[in-house]
Parts: C-alpha cells; sequence; structure tokens
C-alpha cells in the first residue's frame, strides 16, 4: 500500500516547529506531506495571541488560504489532517471534498451542517479528556452527527494530557499520549 497524500493544518499558534515535526514524522512513515501557513509566517506563544488573530483575520478568510492550498492536490484524494484549529479546518475541507480519501484530527473538531453526507469517510479524532475546547457534550454530538452524515469514526481520549498534547514545546505536553496518538495515528493512515 503506498503513502498518503496528507494536507496537515496547523493550530492557532501558527506553522511552529512541533508541525513541522509531525509532518517529518509522516513522511518518514512513506506519506506526502503539504502544510500551508494559513498565518503566513505569523507564530505565537499563547493561544490567547493566536486565537486573537485568527479572529482578525477571519475564519472564511482563513478557510479561503485552506482552500486554495489544498486545491492543487485535490484531485489525488488527499488525507486532510490538522492540530486543534488546524483540525476544524481539515474537517470542513474534507467533509467539502468528495475525493477526501481521510480525515485526522488531533485535538480539534469543527461544527457539521445537518446536510452534510460523506460515504463512509474515514475519521480518527485524538482528544485529551476532559478537554477545555472540546467538552464532552459538543463531542458526543459531533461524533453522533459525523456518524449521521456517514463517515467511519473513532474517537481516542487521553485523560489527564493536555489541550495540545502533542506539542513537546507547549505545557500541555504530554510524552506518553502523544506516542499512542501518534501510534494510533500512523495505524489510521496505513489502513486507508
Amino acid at each position: 500500500m503506498g503513502g498518503m497524500d496528507i494536507m496537515l493544518f496547523h493550530s492557532t499558534y501558527g506553522l511552529r516547529p512541533a508541525v513541522q515535526d509531525a509532518a517529518a514524522r509522516l513522511r518518514a512513515a512513506g506519506h506526502t506531506v503539504v502544510v500551508p501557513d494559513l498565518f503566513e509566517g505569523r507564530t505565537f506563544d499563547t493561544v490567547e495571541e493566536g486565537m486573537a488573530f485568527r479572529d482578525e483575520v477571519g475564519r472564511d478568510e482563513l478557510l479561503k488560504r485552506a482552500v486554495l492550498a489544498a486545491a492543487p492536490y485535490s484531485d489525488r484524494g488527499l488525507v486532510y489532517a490538522g492540530f486543534s484549529f488546524g483540525g476544524s479546518v481539515a474537517q470542513q475541507l474534507a467533509l467539502a471534498d468528495e475525493k477526501t480519501r481521510g480525515l485526522l484530527l488531533l485535538h480539534g473538531t469543527a461544527d457539521i451542517a445537518d446536510d452534510t453526507a460523506v460515504d463512509e469517510l474515514p475519521v480518527q479524532l485524538h482528544v485529551a479528556d476532559p478537554d477545555p475546547f472540546e467538552p464532552h457534550d459538543w463531542l458526543t454530538a459531533w461524533y453522533l452527527r459525523m456518524r449521521r452524515a456517514g463517515a467511519d469514526v473513532e474517537v481516542h481520549r487521553y485523560p489527564g494530557a493536555g489541550h495540545l498534547f502533542t506539542d513537546p514545546e507547549l505545557a500541555d505536553f504530554d510524552k506518553e499520549a502523544a506516542e499512542q496518538a501518534w501510534a494510533a495515528a500512523l495505524a489510521f493512515l496505513d489502513s486507508l
């Protein structure tokens, strides 16, 4: 089985080293990875600064940048992936692209329109438990709506981990949870 073409989106911290490290990890496993910079070079030290910048640029503009970044590759059948805010971007693109091969969400989800329909789209979510940005009630509703849309969903929860637990530079980092998440994510990609 050949590697996947993966479009990997960064969190509201911007395109920080951890995102490039994640891309390198995926490439080492045989995948092709494109890592768009939706913030055009800006990175942030706190989630608050990143969210303020995200809101300043606007979600619509950021989504447009993401769509333009993915467009040259989408005919290949992409796996969309992302961290936190990048996960919400990845989800929106994946659900709108009929050639999507899979959706890998790390620390983030997005709302799902009622009329969304996919054909058994493989989806894997990795999320801290509890997660301040992804509360249990939200995740339950998200899971049910994803299933109703036709997605094949698996959720991996990491008790006691910080929100962005795969980023070694953040206080959220949890080495054990991160290694478990990457092992499951790589197995997921191999199954596509």
